[in-house]
C-alpha cells in the first residue's frame, strides 16, 4: 500500500550559531498535492528548501519522502530519491543552449545512461542515447512553449522564460516532489496567470507533488490547496489556503496591522 504522505517533516529545524533559522517544522503533504509555504521575507522558507534538498543538514528533526528518511543526505542523493527544485535566483547554464540545459537534467535518468567508452568513441549506441535525450528534452520544452527557443542561449531568454526553463530542467530529473522557489518572481500578471495553469497541468500530467514558495497571493490562492505560514522560522498557521489567508495573525505578519 502506498504511503498516505509524500512528504513529512517531523520537528525539522536548523540553527546557525545562536540563530534558530527554522524551528520544529511539521509538514504533512499528500501525493499530488499542491502545497504552499509562505511568509514574510526572512521567515526561513528557502532554508526549508535547502534542508529538503541536502544543501543544509538539519540540526534536529527528520524528513521523509514517501516514507523514506532522507535527513542529512547529499544534494545528489536527494535528487536521486526524487526531489527536484528551482531557485529564488535563477541558476541556469547561461552559455549553453536552452535544449542542453534540459538535457543536463536528463543525465540523472537511468534510461539515458550511456557507457563512457561508447560516448568517448562515438559508437552508434551513443547517437541512439543522444537522440532519445533530445526528443525527451523537446517534449519538456514544448510543455512550457519553449521548443522554438531550443537553440538559443539560455542567457538570451526573457526573464519569464528563464523561469519556465528552470522548471523544465527540474522536471527532467523525473522527480516525485517538485520544489518551486518563487516561480512567479519577476513575471507580469498575464505571465503569472499562464504559469498557474502550467503548474496545475504539470502536476496532473506528471502525477507530481508540488511544494512552492511564493509571495504572489493571487497565485497561492489560485492553485494551492493547503499552506503553511512561517514567521521568524516558526509555524504561524497551517491549513486550507482560504482559511489561512484570512487568519488575523497571518495578516499582521505580512502587513504589520489588522
Amino acid at each position: 500500500m502506498s504511503n498516505p504522505l509524500l512528504l513529512e517533516t517531523r520537528d525539522l529545524g536548523i540553527t546557525f550559531g545562536g540563530l534558530k533559522a527554522v524551528q520544529n517544522l511539521n509538514l504533512q503533504i499528500k501525493p499530488m498535492e499542491l502545497y504552499g509555504l509562505i511568509g514574510p521575507n526572512g521567515a526561513g522558507k528557502t532554508t526549508v528548501f535547502n534542508m529538503l534538498t541536502g544543501v543544509y543538514k538539519p540540526t534536529y528533526g527528520h524528513f521523509y519522502l514517501d516514507g523514506e528518511d532522507l535527513t542529512g543526505q547529499s544534494q545528489q542523493q536527494t535528487c536521486a530519491r526524487g526531489i527536484a527544485r528551482t531557485f529564488q535566483n535563477i541558476r541556469l547554464f547561461n552559455n549553453m543552449s536552452v535544449l542542453r540545459n534540459v538535457m543536463v537534467g536528463l543525465h540523472h535518468d537511468p534510461a539515458f545512461k550511456c557507457n563512457p567508452l561508447v560516448a568517448m568513441f562515438r559508437l552508434p549506441a551513443y547517437y541512439v542515447h543522444e537522440n532519445a535525450m533530445v526528443d525527451r528534452a523537446r517534449e519538456l520544452l514544448d510543455i512550457f512553449g519553449l521548443d522554438g527557443e531550443r537553440n538559443n542561449l539560455a542567457c538570451n531568454l526573457p526573464y519569464g522564460k528563464q523561469r519556465k526553463l528552470e522548471i523544465a530542467r527540474a522536471l527532467a530529473t523525473n522527480p516525485k516532489l517538485l520544489l518551486l522557489d518563487e516561480p512567479a518572481a519577476g513575471m507580469n500578471p498575464q505571465e503569472t496567470a499562464e504559469l498557474m495553469e502550467t503548474i496545475k497541468s504539470v502536476r496532473d500530467t506528471f502525477k507530481l507533488t508540488i511544494l512552492l514558495i511564493e509571495h504572489d497571493m493571487s497565485l497561492v490562492n489560485g492553485i494551492c490547496e493547503r499552506v503553511t505560514v512561517l514567521n521568524f522560522g516558526t509555524e504561524l498557521a497551517q491549513g486550507p489556503v482560504g482559511q489561512v489567508l484570512r487568519n488575523p495573525e497571518v495578516i499582521r505578519a505580512y502587513l504589520g496591522t489588522d
